[in-house]
């Protein structure tokens, strides 16, 4: 891993991380003579520590769940490599003078993988059930602006909104808003897969192993790849052996430590800057943690570039809560932008505390760092009077507390997206689908992320953007602590693969094996 790759990211802007990605050292397809192309064909193995807990797209939030499903449905728009809004199911679309229509011109000719025809009828079905309060759809509140929508014709569907809404096409791009057919189920997509998207579902093996194989008819270019297994593989640095020893040829790696071993004659590694971000998620409903002081006193209390160091080696930065470059945060404009523990007294004794204890879950097995953050802003706390209760639980289970708000406090890994408003106004606005989980909001934000959605003018979102960051840290709503690297790993045989900075495996269609 050659670390003097790394790109800065106070350096990003939404030019910057286009940059940052070629600087990384990624390749693509085109960048091949005709010479070196790969051969289409080959089975490739992916290693991951952890079994998807959903095969339904509307409620993914496990990062391995949505790394599969992203691979087998299709979304209206897609992202590209510099997180641009692209074409996808929509070939088109037109925004009317005030903002208040839109209208999505659909590909013609695309199947769902058990051959029926995707339509404008599948578009409405979609989005209708994504917002229907019952579906529990993680990206329901994406949304929020759109009021009805109309079928116009076979390959048209017409968005009516209630205000124009700038983030609207980008929310549109991620997996939780995937389309599928009005004739299936969440049962039945649980167990078989049904999408538009480059691959199709061939088989799976609970807690051992989840195969993809080639779309034959996927309306964009086809796969190079015949299948893609993604292998579980309990820990990273087993991960690591089963790449020296041939048995896996990709992975994708959380810890610098693994990915520094993993390097080698077979295998290279390269490391990209995330939008996804480390946090201490605090639930302002429960106990003592409904008292902003003592929310402040936790704030105040942590080393943030402590915790990177320990848990990620300082590979990355200290962050504030929007990760996106455009938006992005000044960490430095929080309250006790360093560590200050006579402050977290202050704020504790006006709470009237001399100590508090928190209750406190953490993922084993979605993401290699949880523990050792855990460990570290434990060791921070008690400094403070402030006790860490952990429980660490497997990936699953995790998912299932966080969902249910069941925890007083969450050591999370969070996505993040281009487009602040898909980020967070799912968490942070009183109507919010994911507002329980994120445990605060209040009319100053549910203002802001409907003035920020209205808004059209780039310059004034971040504005507004800005007011919402200083909202969520003055307010210690959550925890933010530092934004990471992923770093791939690919044996010597692979080649076409670019790395995202959202996170996304989509450019798995365009991988291929020599």
């Amino acid at each position: 891993m050659n670390t003097a790759r790394r790109a800065s990211y106070g350096a990003l802007t939404a030019t910057g991380l286009a940059l940052a990605l070629v600087v990384t050292g990624c390749s693509s397809p085109a960048a091949t003579t005709s010479d070196e192309t790969a051969a289409a064909g080959g089975d490739l193995v992916v290693g991951v520590t952890s079994d998807p807990d959903t095969l339904f797209p509307w409620k993914a939030t496990q990062f391995q769940a949505v790394n599969v499903l992203q691979n087998l449905y299709g979304t209206l728009t897609e992202f590209d490599e510099e997180l641009n809004v692209v074409p996808g199911l929509a070939e088109s679309w037109g925004v009317s003078e005030d903002g208040l229509t839109t209208t999505l011109h659909l590909r013609e000719g695309v199947t769902f993988a058990d051959g029926s025809t995707f339509g404008s009828e599948d578009v409405k079905y979609s989005l209708d059930a994504i917002k229907d309060e019952t579906t529990a759809a993680v990206a329901a509140s994406s949304l929020a602006s759109v009021t009805n929508v109309d079928a116009t014709d076979e390959t048209t569907v017409t968005l009516t909104l209630s205000a124009p809404d700038a983030a609207l096409l980008a929310n549109l791009a991620v997996v939780n808003m995937a389309m599928l057919s009005s004739d299936d189920t969440e049962e039945g997509l649980n167990k078989t897969p049904n999408g538009t998207g480059p691959f199709v579902f061939d088989d799976r093996s609970p807690s051992q192993s989840i195969t993809l194989a080639k779309n034959d008819a996927y309306w964009g270019d086809a796969a190079l790849l015949d299948t893609v297994e993604f292998r579980v593989i309990p820990d990273e640095s087993s991960i690591v052996s089963a790449m020296q020893s041939g048995n896996v040829q990709f992975a994708v790696f959380d810890d610098p430590l693994v990915a520094q071993t993993a390097e080698g004659a077979n295998v290279t590694v390269e490391s990209t800057p995330q939008l996804s971000y480390h946090a201490l998620q605090l639930n302002s409903t429960r106990g003592d943690l409904a008292d902003v002081n003592v929310r402040l006193a936790i704030q105040c209390a942590i080393d943030r570039e402590q915790v990177l160091e320990t848990a990620a080696l300082g590979e990355g930065e200290v962050t504030g809560p929007i990760t996106s470059p455009a938006y992005k945060s000044d960490p430095d404009a929080r309250p006790c932008p360093e560590r200050d523990l006579d402050k977290a007294a202050e704020y504790l004794a006006k709470a009237g505390k001399d100590s508090v204890t928190i209750n406190t879950i953490v993922s084993q097995g979605e993401y290699a760092t949880s523990v050792n953050e855990a460990q570290n802003l434990k060791a921070q706390l008690a400094e403070a009077g402030i006790t860490m209760e952990l429980e660490v639980l497997e990936s699953g289970a995790y998912v299932d507390r966080w969902i249910a708000a069941d925890f007083d406090s969450a050591v999370a890994l969070n996505g993040g997206r281009p487009d602040p408003d898909g980020m967070y106004s799912r968490y942070f606005t009183s109507t919010g689908n994911l507002n329980k989980v994120a445990g605060y909001s209040s009319p100053e934000l549910d203002a802001l992320f409907a003035e920020g959605r209205q808004t059209a003018d780039a310059e004034k979102r971040k504005e507004i953007y800005q007011k919402v960051s200083d909202n969520l840290e003055d307010n210690a709503a959550w925890i933010w602590l530092f934004t990471s690297y992923t770093y791939t790993a690919t044996s010597s045989n692979v080649e076409g693969y670019t790395p995202m900075a959202n996170g996304s495996l989509q450019s798995l269609r365009t991988t291929s094996i020599k």
